[in-house]
């Protein structure tokens, strides 16, 4: 596995033809790429860059939003937190953030662990993303109810509190300058967003498809990495520590209560997992092609754009399966 170096812009590359991928097909992905309003397209394997293109007016040196595929360096710098014994994610929210975070009754707010926070399963009412005091009602039990919510941004108050650090500052010390990304947060009145190029979110892919290791520093504990692209509760089995997984029995998407029965993305490989944000922001990560993936851009369908998977997933894939296999 290589890694490229966090010091310049040097990466290492490797040629399709060298991999028997199918040429005829590269173009048919790329015009499928524009035509759903893609910015950028980069494939990744054994941490080699195999494909990497722009669309669109846009380039290498360009940033653009991660959206909710941010949420993933969250559930990061949690984990390394508590590694460093930091923090606990099996201890109360109000632990780090003190009592009264919420408006629930006290005897429900202490309910909800950090852990819930990572799996979307506190509990609290979803119909508001702003996340203020006055939002935060009871609508379950934490643990019994997974909900797509904004409420995960207290992971950022809890890490911060836990570590006495800003979290911007955390996360530069702890994970973006040990693999040489770029980028920042920019902290909104309802989202909080992270921005950067295409290969910095490469880079946190490749960190990923290592369970956590950059070349021979483990940065992210390889246990909780495990546990983070894993079914991490029961309700929705293609959720992970904010991050989603393919090859499960059903799925829920956000914005509702219903169970799709099938595997999250049918024509990705069963073992991908993937960070997703809104206007279809991507890292696919497939540990059994030692591959990642990532595409940034605007929304492939601009009248209706999703918060996480779309049918976008299926039917890029099918144009990448064309390709690789």
């Amino acid at each position: 596995m290589y890694f490229p170096s966090t010091t310049d812009n040097s990466w290492q590359t490797k040629s399709s033809t060298e991999l028997g991928w199918n040429q005829t097909a590269i173009q048919p992905l790329k015009d499928y790429l524009i035509q759903k309003h893609s910015k950028s397209f980069m494939v990744l394997v054994d941490g080699r860059i195999v494909m990497e293109e722009y669309f669109n007016g846009h380039s290498a040196s360009a940033t653009w939003q991660w959206n909710s595929a941010g949420k993933t360096l969250v559930t990061a710098s949690v984990g390394i937190a508590q590694q460093e014994g930091l923090l606990n994610i099996n201890n109360k929210v109000s632990q780090y953030v003190g009592l009264a975070w919420t408006s629930e009754p006290l005897l429900k707010e202490n309910l909800i662990t950090v852990r819930h926070l990572l799996t979307m399963s506190s509990g609290l009412n979803d119909s508001n993303n702003l996340v203020i005091k006055p939002n935060l009602t009871y609508m379950a039990d934490a643990g019994t109810r997974w909900s797509y919510h904004n409420v995960f941004q207290k992971l950022i108050d809890v890490t911060a509190a836990a570590s006495g650090k800003s979290f911007d500052t955390y996360f530069q010390d702890k994970l973006k300058s040990k693999i040489g990304m770029e980028g920042s947060w920019n902290y909104g009145t309802i989202f909080t967003i992270y921005h950067s190029n295409t290969r910095s979110m490469a880079r946190f892919g490749l960190l990923a498809l290592n369970k956590g290791k950059w070349g021979n520093e483990q940065v992210i504990n390889e246990t909780f990495f495990t546990e983070s692209t894993n079914t991490s509760q029961s309700i929705n089995p293609s959720y992970g520590y904010l991050w989603w997984l393919n090859g499960k029995t059903s799925f829920m998407v956000p914005g509702g209560q219903t169970v799709y029965t099938g595997p999250l993305v049918p024509n990705a490989p069963s073992d991908m997992f993937a960070a997703m944000g809104a206007e279809d922001q991507r890292i696919y990560v497939i540990p059994s092609k030692k591959m990642v993936i990532v595409r940034m851009g605007d929304a492939s369908d601009p009248l209706n754009p999703s918060f996480a998977v779309s049918g976008f997933d299926n039917e890029l894939w099918q144009k990448i399966n064309a390709v690789i296999n």
